[in-house]
């Protein structure tokens, strides 16, 4: 049994499992032998992948100290996957230690780390929730105890809406989530993209059809569309290490290997 009560044999190690193949690409031991072999697939075909999953991790750290510094203190954290510090609480906290945030995974290994890598430092919760329902995801108990809906809240979609396939409209998804916020919440999303590697993009995302969840790969413009309802912060929606660096502006060279979109919304 988790620490979540969740029993650990119902974690399914039959099929990949993308989240704990993005724990392989970002060298992290939480992934068993299935998700390695498809992980290994994957780098064959598109060796660039870890490097984008790297950055992708870079981008949640400046959007959560960016967020914390402009003031919001409240994170919803759907999709976060495998622990992999600094979480989005060790940075918020790091900027304001009473900022609060809840986080959702559906995969039941992440349950089995959330307790001690995602709860020790209060303020935090986590639950396995679907994303798919919104509304069982914001009117769930943890959300209660820990969101404030008078106040501005940080949706975060980091490298989720990419596992939600267009018969399952994630502008419709992001609609429903955007709704139920305040005015003066944001939405963080970050997304995969084949703009930039179209000539094996295909072979990719014939790996993942036989994972837990299939990827999309969305162009620009159709990334653009999630964020309907938001006023993109800037620099808008850009390759992931485009967006606030913290040092100087990274060179073609540096962006030649990155297939994730980022961007920054606020509901007005």
């Amino acid at each position: 049994m988790t620490d979540q009560g969740f029993p650990v044999e119902e974690i399914d190690t039959s099929r990949p499992h993308p989240a704990r193949m993005y724990d392989y690409f970002l060298g992290g031991r939480d992934n068993y032998e299935v998700d390695r072999e498809a992980a290994d697939r994957v780098l064959d075909i598109a060796p660039e992948v870890p490097a984008s999953a790297r950055a992708n991790r870079d981008f949640l750290t400046r959007a959560v100290r960016y967020l914390t510094e402009s003031g919001i203190r409240q994170f919803i954290d759907i999709g976060t996957g495998i622990p992999t510090s600094p979480n989005t609480h060790e940075i918020a906290q790091s900027v304001a230690p009473d900022a609060r945030v809840a986080y959702i995974d559906n995969d039941p290994i992440v349950a089995t780390h959330a307790g001690a890598r995602l709860l020790g430092a209060g303020n935090t919760g986590f639950f396995l929730g679907d994303m798919r329902d919104p509304q069982s995801i914001m009117e769930h108990p943890t959300i209660g105890e820990l969101i404030d809906f008078e106040q501005p809240i940080a949706l975060m979609t980091v490298s989720v809406m990419h596992f939600v396939t267009d018969a399952e409209d994630p502008a419709g998804m992001i609609g429903a989530y955007r709704d139920m916020l305040p005015a003066g919440s944001h939405l963080v999303l970050s997304h995969a993209t084949g703009d930039f590697h179209q000539d094996h993009v295909d072979e990719v995302l014939e790996i993942y059809k036989k994972a837990t969840a299939s990827l999309t790969a969305r162009t620009h413009a159709e990334v653009l569309a999630l964020f309907a309802g938001f006023e993109l912060v800037e620099p808008g929606l850009v390759q992931v290490p485009l967006w606030r660096p913290d040092g100087p502006e990274p060179e073609p060279e540096d962006l030649r290997g990155i297939s994730v979109y980022g961007g920054l919304g606020r509901k007005a």
